[in-house]
């Protein structure tokens, strides 16, 4: 059975959310992902939850949500999120224990298969990529600990090029479904002021769709990945999302 996963970092609610967030349900509505996992959920503004109820809304798409707050004093702040279109068996968390980063994961169930799907945010770092180092390790080690499943997959922001020790080391047990660039766009706040000054756009890929041998990827690209029409430095948000066909194939 195929099913279409798609990852997106949503920039919490900076640079013009209220106007930036009518690209990300258009382009929703035309990209229509079966899972979505999404980075920097505003909790103040439950910019999750509006995604979820105006996907149901406009496009008759029907989303349950999973959301995991990060910890200490960024909990009432920040959270990670997955919206899925498949039922889910259970869920759970990891607290990485530095600086406030947590992981999510639902299990659902695809065709009658068991997969677990993997949410994260990793720490952002111009250069020392020790702490993304760190979390990786510990984040593989919790996918070990979950070894009755039939499939896995992880999505999010790594914050790290595939070069880097923390990405390479993912590389050993997933694979990404693309290397395109997805960070930083041109996005600009009110003022003009374009975020990450001083960085050339579309430097690196940062965000990622990992998946395993038991899941085949068929189709890859970039998504939420264009600006308004009336405006080139208003975009979904400071960067563009991942996107996968995929397919869960077992012995």
């Amino acid at each position: 059975m195929k099913f279409r996963v798609a990852t997106l970092n949503l920039e919490q609610d900076h640079r013009r959310w209220s106007l930036r967030r009518e690209l990300v349900i258009e382009q929703l509505g035309e990209l229509r992902p079966d899972l979505l996992a999404l980075n920097e959920v505003c909790l103040p503004l439950r910019t999750a939850h509006w995604i979820r109820d105006e996907a149901k809304a406009r496009f008759g798409l029907d989303y349950a949500l999973v959301q995991q707050t990060r910890v200490n004093g960024l909990a009432a702040v920040e959270a990670e999120a997955l919206l899925t279109r498949h039922p889910i068996i259970e869920t759970g968390n990891l607290d990485f224990r530095t600086l406030d980063i947590i992981a999510l994961v639902a299990r659902v169930l695809v065709g009658g298969k068991s997969l677990d799907v993997y949410v994260t945010h990793l720490y952002r770092s111009a250069g020392d990529d020790s702490m993304r180092l760190y979390q990786v390790q510990q984040l593989l080690a919790w996918i070990d600990s979950r070894a009755d499943v039939t499939a896995r997959i992880v999505c999010g922001d790594f914050n790290a090029p595939l070069a880097s020790p923390s990405a390479a080391l993912m590389a050993t047990r997933f694979r990404p479904t693309q290397f395109a660039p997805t960070a930083p766009t041109p996005l600009a706040d009110a003022q003009g002021n374009v975020t990450h000054p001083g960085r050339p756009r579309f430097l690196h890929c940062i965000d990622y769709v990992w998946t395993v041998d038991q899941v085949r990827s068929l189709e890859s690209g970039l998504c939420f990945d264009r600006p308004s029409p009336n405006d080139p430095t208003l975009w979904p948000s400071d960067h563009v999302g991942v996107w996968a066909d995929l397919e869960i194939v077992t012995a």
